[in-house]
């Protein structure tokens, strides 16, 4: 069982966290981030870092104690430092370029795919075809990452299309191969 819960959020220099309530707001040097947090759960300030309180101790407030937690955590690092994901496009004749908030993919479809970048989200691409993206909020980031991702799906014979940079495809072999 994950101890996530129990373990103190420390908050940089620079970045200051709001409670009223169940609704939490941080800012920082990189923007603000708001949410509202479970009511099972409160935080509490403890020595200039804060800690999650659990109202009860059954299994779904602690499960409760460990995401807010983790998501109170990822909005400070965001307004602090931020995040960043990276997309790599395999493919003859596949890229991607940048206009605005605008994504222009050309992934082999007959016309290119316009991706508008939602408030929030910045994208650069660089000559190898790689897509960075960067955010303060990681939750948003990764939504964005999934959907464009979801415009051409790595295929497993060649490996053509968007992946994530670290994802790893298994490859098969062609129906060639599998006569031999």
């Amino acid at each position: 069982m994950s101890r996530i819960g129990n373990q103190p959020i420390l908050v940089p220099q620079g970045v200051t966290l709001d409670i009223q309530g169940t609704f939490v707001k941080v800012t920082g040097p990189k923007g603000s981030l708001e949410r509202n947090i479970r009511p099972e759960v409160l935080l509490e300030e403890k020595d200039g870092s804060y800690v999650v309180v659990r109202k009860d101790n059954s299994n779904r407030t602690r499960a409760f104690s460990g995401l807010t937690r983790t998501l109170v955590n990822n909005m400070i690092i965001g307004v602090d430092k931020g995040f960043q994901k990276k997309l790599a496009i395999e493919g003859v004749g596949y890229r991607a370029e940048v206009k605005g908030a605008m994504l222009n993919l050309s992934v082999g479809y007959s016309n290119p795919v316009e991706f508008n970048l939602p408030t929030g989200v910045s994208a650069e691409v660089d000559k190898t075809n790689t897509i960075t993206l960067t955010s303060v909020d990681k939750e948003l980031l990764g939504e964005t990452a999934a959907k464009i991702r979801s415009v051409r799906p790595p295929e497993p014979y060649k490996g053509k299309g968007i992946r994530y940079a670290d994802e790893y495809i298994a490859r098969k072999a062609g129906k060639a191969a599998g006569k031999k």
